[in-house]
């Protein structure tokens, strides 16, 4: 029997916020344990949460790049349960009326093919603290409790690793374009559980789910995923039962392992928060956020492929690393030559970023410094194989190549004389291979353009040479 899988996600995301959801302490990653808190967040009794009106406008963002529907109210409510790192021993969320719902996020498949999964909700909440766990002892740091977080829950429609890892790119892509989240997940930042069955291929019915919790990368969502379906399918070949149960990923194995046995959401005992009243939003602050909405992902691969002409491979790549692209774009302003400024920041730059581990954030090459080097490129003041070496000297040393152009006397040789009394020094060293060029032998130009280049250092135009070389060498 064939059978096929059933995935859904519920992804946390972190909002990019300066303060706490609920009161006015920092967001900050990799602060001193226990310096960011208060009151509010440390669950003090008396303490009244006061809800942070940036993180709803970027909720509202967030579910309108989804395509979902913003409702007009919503309501927080308690998640009890206790854990050390949650100090109130209970999570201010939302349950039965979260603030959107029913979207939808379209992603192109490797194929071509399309893909659109639907958003059952987006909520927002508070996030925990942190348990740290050093040998026999446990730590608790509870500067994260209280950052403000979106919970973007799928529905069941994904099928397979592949689709579930391009699913969250996307989705990270769309956080970053519209810019509520940095969406890292190495700093935490967006954090991923995954619910999957498996059922005979064809069949309408759900299998019985397990959830595997905190998947940290784009890459081990795909592996878990991978590893859990084969062991549900093998379980079910062999007549087994699936237990519905949380369970964990270790990348080293690359297996699932059982954590515990599933909750249902009435093991928390959820009801509305009595503090915080319910959120009442006014259509005119939902439609001044529409209307000031960023270009999305596929707006901007449109435009790159009709403004730039550049190739859809090119575009993407751009697309998929905002970054990259808004380098691409800056460098395109002070040099209007896009092509060849996509071919080398891709093929050049980034090769050498990347081989120092360097993001192109941090690069040492501005978007201005690269359309200098371009520009000296195109204008023939330098060689293409003289820019190569110029521009790993640039990463090297961060000097611009106007600069190093200048210290290192790499200017292109394009005085047509000057090459010409080259040509024919080595047409004078090399008489036995002038006659076999002469009796037919074309491929021996290669032999003397080197040789021109090797006595140039490699500064001699290219083109000027070979011109030049076939003029002389007609005898």
């Amino acid at each position: 029997m064939e059978y096929e899988a059933v995935i859904g996600l519920e992804i946390h995301v972190q909002m990019d916020t300066t303060t706490k959801l609920f009161c006015s302490c920092r967001v900050q990653f990799g602060d001193e344990p226990n310096t960011n808190v208060c009151p509010v967040c440390l669950g003090m009794p008396g303490s009244l949460p006061v809800l942070n009106r940036k993180a709803v406008e970027y909720a509202i963002r967030a579910a309108l790049a989804l395509n979902c529907e913003v409702h007009r109210e919503s309501i927080f409510a308690r998640k009890n349960y206790f854990y050390p790192d949650l100090p109130k021993g209970y999570q201010i969320s939302q349950y039965e009326k979260p603030i959107a719902t029913n979207g939808w996020l379209e992603f192109d498949m490797p194929d071509g093919s399309k893909r659109r999964v639907r958003i059952r909700r987006l909520h927002m909440e508070e996030d925990a603290g942190k348990n740290i766990h050093e040998g026999s002892k446990s730590y608790v740091d509870l500067n994260r409790a209280g950052t403000p977080l979106m919970e973007i829950v799928t529905e069941p429609d994904l099928r397979t690793p592949e689709e579930a890892r391009l699913f969250l790119e996307n989705l990270r892509n769309i956080m970053r374009y519209t810019g509520v989240s940095k969406a890292d997940m190495e700093k935490g930042q967006l954090r991923c559980d995954i619910n999957v069955s498996v059922r005979p291929k064809g069949s309408q019915g759900l299998g019985t789910r397990t959830e595997i919790k905190n998947v940290n990368s784009f890459r081990f969502v795909q592996k878990a995923l991978e590893y859990e379906i084969e062991r549900q399918i093998r379980v079910v070949s062999e007549g087994g039962k699936i237990e519905q149960e949380t369970r964990t990923f270790d990348p080293a194995s690359g297996k699932t392992y059982t954590m515990r046995t599933k909750e249902e959401a009435e093991d928390y005992r959820y009801f509305p928060d009595p503090d915080l009243q319910p959120l009442l939003l006014e259509d005119s602050w939902i439609e001044e956020i529409r209307s000031s909405m960023p270009e999305l992902p596929h707006q901007r691969l449109k435009r790159l492929l009709s403004q730039y002409g550049i190739s859809e491979y090119e575009a993407k790549i751009f697309v998929q690393n905002k970054e990259l692209g808004d380098f691409f774009e800056s460098a395109v302003k002070h040099y209007n030559e896009p092509k060849m400024i996509a071919n080398w920041l891709l093929n050049d730059l980034l090769g050498l970023l990347n081989e120092r581990q360097v993001s192109i954030e941090d690069s040492p090459v501005s978007p201005e410094g690269l359309a200098q080097l371009v520009r000296l490129i195109k204008e023939g003041v330098i060689s293409t194989k003289i820019g190569k070496e110029v521009i790993k000297e640039m990463v090297q040393t961060g000097k611009s190549a106007n600069q190093i152009v200048e210290e290192r006397g790499l200017k292109q040789i394009s005085d047509e004389g000057a090459i010409k009394g080259i040509i024919e020094q080595v047409i004078s060293q090399f008489p036995q291979e002038v006659e076999r060029y002469r009796a037919g032998e074309e491929k021996l130009l290669g032999f003397f353009v080197g040789q021109v280049m090797k006595a140039t250092k490699g500064k001699a135009n290219p083109k000027l040479v070979n011109q030049l070389l076939r003029e002389a060498l007609k005898g």
